[in-house]
Order: structure tokens, then C-alpha cells, then sequence
């Protein structure tokens, strides 16, 4: 017993000694007020291997020892040390666990399947021996409580129990994430015991089911009890976790620091700034400017208000892109769900409506109902990305009405009624109907979603595979270059580009000033107002009020960019030019010259319908006088110089299909 003291004393001065010359993170803990000492894993290495060794091998006493150099300084009680930065060597498979790796510190990486309620745990408990006072404590490891079996006076049994000392703990179920699979393998799930500070409130609310962590922890054993009362010989495995570490952060968490938002602020002092970003989103891609810049306007989002009576206007922006098979839609999605926090990445035919909102699930523990989150609540603060859209269930694409609109997802099933937010971005890439755009139909005839779906997003891009001589070789020299460089770097460093959405998200709210408000007021009204040639009373409506919101956040967004507080005149043009980029592709009405939003969201034009109303009115007008049975010719006489032959065919084929006419017989039409 001798030869280990000093080993223990050794390892206390080590520690002393360590701390001494990092006085860093004591101080860092004593500013925050806590007694936690975050402690990076590779400075102690660098300081003492003896330390870093033993921290490997026998970590639960090493940590004690720890603790207690830190204890014995006086600066703090009852400290507890956090560990960070592990070497690699100690990261490991949920699978791969072995009973060699038993109380060893070892490292995973998953997502929380489960989070049970924080309830307290007796840790420790003193008991008074009723004959001669003795007090004896007994630490509480299994899951029965203790009592001493005697005491030195040789009485067994009767205690008093004095005090017990209680810390929270929790249970989670951690799964493998589905990256490190490989083939058909089934993911493993772990149990993980965490308590004290690392189940606080604000620690909590990051190990909810969903989110992606990493575990720095002792692996133990759990005895398993028997029917009988005994105990098996096969136990479970479990982690106590040392420290949790979240994997992905929102924007409004990530740490900035003094250089960094030195760095930032220089950045945004750039005229080109907008540029630089846009050019940094999928570098690997060429071309396609105008979109490059909304989906950077998407990432710093408009400002969301909450009005005097209590509703709510969403900031998030949602972008569809519609586009020919190979433009690259579903890279730049990877991307996107990449770069941004809290990103979700999700497959139109393999995602379902519970698995984009949420869902009602059987617990197995509390043998009850329990609510399972979808990606779209997992991704609250951050960006859903949806590909193939237009594959979905109708019923499942339902589901996200609610969650880009009103950003809240309600469920009301077995005996769970809730309100989940759903604060989250949606970028979405759809096909159209037949693999390919048909250059002579309008857009919404093409794509297959319903025109309220089409209605809740901000922006819609068609991405058109049109030969082009130059265009083609610039493409294919990109992509070329691509292949022989490794892929292009980022403009601006990805890290740096992540914080600087971050900062521009925690501090900027920028609010409108008169010019813009002049400006977007002025696009809107003109707009929709303007001179038509036709002279029917159904003017087409060229942009609706929806749009009027997109044109305010992505203003607010063009503001948030340039870190500045007000909205200026600049930012409304930048929207505005890339409204009109928009609806020149989508609702352009060739016909009449003008903007109409309907033959992007219903598929006919306002100037069609017209036509249609046109001659269905003449039809009820010679019904009156011909009877019944009207002949085509009368038509083609009543309404010569207003409509040609070819308008009044397509027309008839139009109320036909629509049932409103029929047919009697050749050159005849009658109403139903």
C-alpha cells in the first residue's frame, strides 16, 4: 500500500503543478461562478503524459486526485473537472465496445434517441449506529440502496439514517450515427448516465432526442438482477459521461470570439461582401449567380415580429428550386444542410409526414405515449432541405403547410395534444412532371404540387438545361478543373463564413427606412396596376401580398448581410431584382407583357381564363335565341376581332374537359 501513496501525492503535485501554469481555466471558471473546470486534453498531454496516461487508464481516481489539487488551492469547491479535445485513439464504435475497454475513458460520437426525465440519486448516504454513535457512510453505486452490514462495536442492522446526499442525474439512449455504417448494418444504441452539471436546464436543452452529440465517458458495468433477487453473471454495458459536447450548434450558439468578430466587422466593410458569400456556396458549381445570392440571403433570414395582437410574421425565407435532371439541384442541397447548424438533409420518396413534423410513438419505458421530433422540429433555427419534393404522399406534403407558414406544428393524437416550433428554413428541389421542362407550357402545369405549397415559398427558381456553345464550355472547363484540383476552397473560409451569419443573426435587427419602404411600396403597387391591353375586367394579379412579405424579408436579410441596423434603399433594390429574376421565369405572360403570379402557382394565365370566361359567356348569350344546341360557327361570328379560330378550340376543349359543356354532335356544342 506504501509504494502507491506517493504515486497519489505524485499526481496531486502533477496536477498542482499543471494548474499553476495553466491559470487560465480556473479563472475561467471562477468568472462564470461555477466550480466545472473545462481542461483540453492535448495542453495536459503536452504539460504531462504521467497525468494523461493515468487519466486513460484509471480515470475515475485520477479525476478525484484532480479535483482534489484544484479543492486544496482553496479557489473552489467541490470541483469538478470537464474534459476536452480527446486524442483520437480513444474514439470508438458504439459497436466495437468491448469488456477490455471497461473502466476506461473512451469517446462516442451519436444521436440521442431518448432522454429520460432528470430525477434526483442518492450518491452517498451517513447512518448512526443506535449503540455507540458511530457514524458510518455508505456510497450508493447499484441501483438498491445500501445499509452498512455492521459496525465496529459488532452490531449488524438497526441503523438510523442521518443524511443522504442526492445529485440529478439522467439516462440517455445513445444510437451510432448513420454516417459511420456501413452496408446493411444495424445501428447499436448505448445507455449513458449523465448527472450534476451536466443535466442543467441549458445543458438539457441540448441532449434532447434528435440532437447529434459527442460522449466523453467511463465505460461500466451494470449488474443485471434476476427474477430471483440475484444478480446474473451477464451484465450491460453504460457510459458515465464526464462531459457532453453538442455536435451542432444553432447560429444564435455559436461562440465568437474577440478575433473573430475583429475579423467579421473587416469583412463586412467590403463593398463586395455579397458577392464573396455568394460566390463561397457551392463553389464546386458554376454559373447560377442570382440563386447563389437568395440561398445566401436564406442562411441570414429577415427578422421575425411578433405583432401587438399576438401573431406572429415569420423571418425564415423558403426557396424551391425546380429544375431539369442534372443542374446540380441536389448538390447544392447537400450543401446548404452542410454549412448550416442544425441543417437536416431529407429525400422526397423516403420521407414521410410524421418524419418531416412529428410523431406519436409507444414508450417502451414509461409505458405511455411519448412525442418523437421530425426534421423539421430538429432543425428549428436552422434549414430543412427537401429533395424531390414532388415525390412525396400528397397527405405528407400536407403536413408542411402549418410548418412554413405558421412555423409551429400541432399534433393531437392518443392522448398527446402539442404545439412543436418549427422555426426553420425550407429549401426544396422538385422535378418536373415528365423529367423535363416543356418550354411551351406554363411552369405550374409542369410541376406536381399543389399551388398552396408552391404559394408558401418565398422564391422559385426554374433551373433550365438549354444548349448554349459558350455557356456549355465554361461549364465543362469548370467542372474539368474540378476534377484535377480536388474541388475549389470556399471563398471565404467556412468557418469564418459560419460565424459571420452567426454574429449577423445574435445582433442584427435591422427595421425598415422610409426609402425602402418607398421603394418596395412603389414595385408592389406599380405592378400591380399596370396598364393592360386587354380590356376585360379580369386584370391578371401580377404579385400577391405573399410576395410583398418576401420582398420585406429579403431586404432585412440584404441588411443583416452588410451587419447594418437599417434597411436601406440598396437592400430593397437587391430584392426586388431578384423578385423580378424570379417571376421573368415563372409568371411572365408573354401575351399580355406583364408579371401575372397565377401561371406560377395555378397554371393558367389570367389572360387565358379570360378567354375562357369570354366564351362561355357568348355561349349563355346565344343560348337565349338558338336554343340548346348553339352551333361553333355562331361563336367564331359573335366574337370575330376579339378571339381567333385557334382561342375559341381551345377554349371549347378547356369548359369540355372541365365539364361545363358537352358535345351533341359534330360543330355542335351545348351546356350542361
Amino acid at each position: 500500500m506504501t509504494e502507491g501513496k506517493p504515486k497519489n501525492e505524485d499526481l496531486v503535485n502533477e496536477a498542482k503543478n499543471f494548474f499553476d501554469f495553466n491559470k487560465k481555466q480556473i479563472g475561467e471558471a471562477i468568472r462564470k461562478g461555477t466550480n466545472v473546470i473545462y481542461i483540453d486534453f492535448m495542453q495536459l498531454t503536452e504539460f504531462s503524459h504521467i497525468l494523461a496516461e493515468e487519466i486513460l487508464s484509471h480515470p475515475e481516481d485520477t479525476l478525484r486526485l484532480m479535483e482534489l489539487a484544484v479543492e486544496e488551492s482553496g479557489l473552489i469547491n467541490n470541483a469538478r473537472i470537464r474534459l476536452q479535445n480527446l486524442s483520437k485513439s480513444q474514439e470508438i464504435k458504439v459497436r466495437n465496445i468491448r469488456s477490455k475497454h471497461l473502466d476506461e475513458m473512451i469517446v462516442i460520437e451519436g444521436i440521442i434517441r431518448q432522454a429520460s426525465d432528470v430525477r434526483p440519486q442518492v450518491v452517498n448516504a451517513k447512518f448512526e449506529c443506535p449503540s455507540c454513535g458511530t457514524i458510518i457512510a455508505v456510497l450508493q453505486i447499484e441501483k438498491k440502496f445500501r445499509e452498512p452490514s455492521r459496525c465496529s462495536c459488532g452490531r449488524r442492522g438497526g441503523f438510523k439514517l442521518i443524511s443522504k446526499e442526492m445529485v440529478d442525474t439522467q439516462r440517455l439512449v445513445v444510437e451510432e450515427s448513420p454516417e459511420s455504417l456501413s452496408g446493411g448494418e444495424q445501428p447499436k444504441r448505448i445507455n449513458v448516465f449523465v448527472k450534476e452539471d451536466l443535466v442543467e436546464p441549458k445543458m438539457e436543452e441540448k441532449t434532447t432526442p434528435g440532437s447529434r452529440i459527442k460522449i466523453i465517458g467511463i465505460l461500466k458495468e451494470v449488474p443485471v438482477p434476476l427474477h430471483s433477487g440475484g444478480l446474473s453473471t451477464r451484465f450491460e454495458l453504460a457510459i458515465e459521461a464526464n462531459n457532453v459536447i453538442p455536435m451542432e450548434e444553432t447560429f444564435e450558439e455559436l461562440d465568437i470570439s474577440e478575433e473573430d468578430e475583429k475579423q467579421i466587422l473587416e469583412l463586412s466593410q467590403d463593398p463586395n461582401i455579397f458577392n464573396n458569400l455568394a460566390r463561397s456556396i457551392t463553389p464546386s458549381i458554376w454559373g447560377y449567380e442570382e440563386i447563389k445570392k437568395s440561398l445566401v440571403l436564406q442562411l441570414f433570414g429577415g427578422v421575425q415580429k411578433v405583432h401587438a395582437d399576438g401573431q406572429k410574421s415569420r423571418g425564415d425565407i423558403h426557396i424551391l428550386l425546380m429544375g431539369d435532371p442534372g443542374v446540380a439541384k441536389s448538390v447544392t442541397l447537400g450543401f446548404m444542410a452542410e454549412i448550416s447548424p442544425k441543417g437536416r438533409y431529407v429525400v422526397g420518396k423516403s420521407a414521410s409526414g410524421a418524419g418531416l413534423t412529428a410523431t406519436v410513438v409507444r414508450d417502451e419505458y414509461l409505458r405511455g405515449w411519448s412525442l418523437e421530433a421530425g426534421a423539421m422540429v430538429l432543425a428549428n433555427k436552422g434549414l430543412v432541405c427537401i429533395d424531390e419534393l414532388e415525390k412525396m404522399d400528397s397527405s405528407d406534403r400536407s403536413a408542411m403547410h402549418e410548418a412554413m407558414e405558421q412555423q409551429t406544428i400541432t399534433i393531437s393524437k392518443a392522448n398527446v395534444q402539442a404545439t412543436l416550433r418549427a422555426e426553420t428554413s425550407v429549401l426544396a428541389a422538385a422535378n418536373p412532371k415528365f423529367g423535363r421542362f416543356d418550354p411551351y407550357q406554363s411552369i405550374a402545369q409542369q410541376i406536381d404540387l399543389p399551388p398552396t405549397l408552391i404559394n408558401r415559398f418565398d422564391v422559385i427558381f426554374t433551373l433550365r438545361d438549354i444548349p448554349d456553345k459558350e455557356k456549355d464550355e465554361k461549364i465543362a472547363m469548370h467542372v474539368l478543373h474540378e476534377h484535377i484540383k480536388k474541388g475549389e476552397t470556399m471563398l471565404i473560409p467556412r468557418e469564418i463564413f459560419r460565424k459571420y451569419v452567426a454574429y449577423a443573426k445574435q445582433r442584427i435587427k435591422p427595421t425598415l427606412s422610409q426609402g425602402a419602404v418607398t421603394e418596395i411600396k412603389d414595385f408592389y403597387v406599380n405592378l400591380r396596376n399596370k396598364p393592360v391591353s386587354s380590356e376585360s375586367a379580369l386584370r391578371p394579379i401580377p404579385i400577391s401580398a405573399r410576395q410583398l412579405q418576401a420582398l420585406i424579408r429579403m431586404s432585412e436579410a440584404s441588411a443583416k448581410l452588410r451587419l447594418s441596423n437599417e434597411v436601406t434603399v440598396e437592400d430593397a433594390k437587391i430584392s426586388i431584382e431578384l423578385m423580378k429574376y424570379y417571376l421573368m421565369q415563372v409568371g411572365y405572360d408573354y401575351e399580355s407583357k406583364t408579371f401575372d403570379i397565377d401561371k406560377a402557382t395555378t397554371g393558367m394565365m389570367t389572360s387565358q381564363r379570360n378567354k375562357i370566361f369570354a366564351v362561355r359567356d357568348t355561349i349563355i348569350k346565344l343560348e337565349s335565341s338558338l336554343g340548346k344546341m348553339i352551333p361553333i360557327e355562331e361563336i367564331e361570328k359573335e366574337l370575330e376581332g376579339k378571339l381567333t379560330k385557334d382561342e375559341i378550340d381551345e377554349a371549347i376543349n378547356k369548359l369540355n374537359s372541365h365539364g361545363e359543356i358537352f358535345k351533341p354532335r359534330r360543330g355542335y356544342v351545348g351546356r350542361m
